[in-house]
């Protein structure tokens, strides 16, 4: 199997990957992110042995990749860290 397809196709498997971990933390379900993180790490791997003419033909998908990582990083940080109460009502007693 030549490097793009097989590479297209582990790109198609992360997009998936993040996709579902997107949804199931919607839903408030705990994600474990190691195996993406491996299979982020191994397209990584790949396009960077790519002569450059094939690896710049993978930018597009490689970019839409970044976007749904990034958005599931938005989540994950608000799951972590959620929004400040509100504040406290001040108190109505003269100065």
């Amino acid at each position: 199997m030549s490097a793009v397809p097989h590479l297209t196709q582990e790109l198609e498997k992360a997009s998936s990957m993040v996709m579902t971990a997107r949804r199931l933390l919607s839903t408030g379900t705990t994600v474990d992110l190691s195996a993406l993180e491996g299979k982020i790490r191994g397209v990584c791997e790949t396009v960077a042995e790519l002569p450059k003419d094939l690896g710049e033909t993978m930018i597009p998908a490689l970019e839409k990749l970044i976007g749904d990582l990034d958005r599931l990083a938005e989540m994950v940080c608000d799951r972590m860290d959620p929004p400040p109460s509100p504040p406290e009502p001040e108190s109505g007693g003269e100065s």
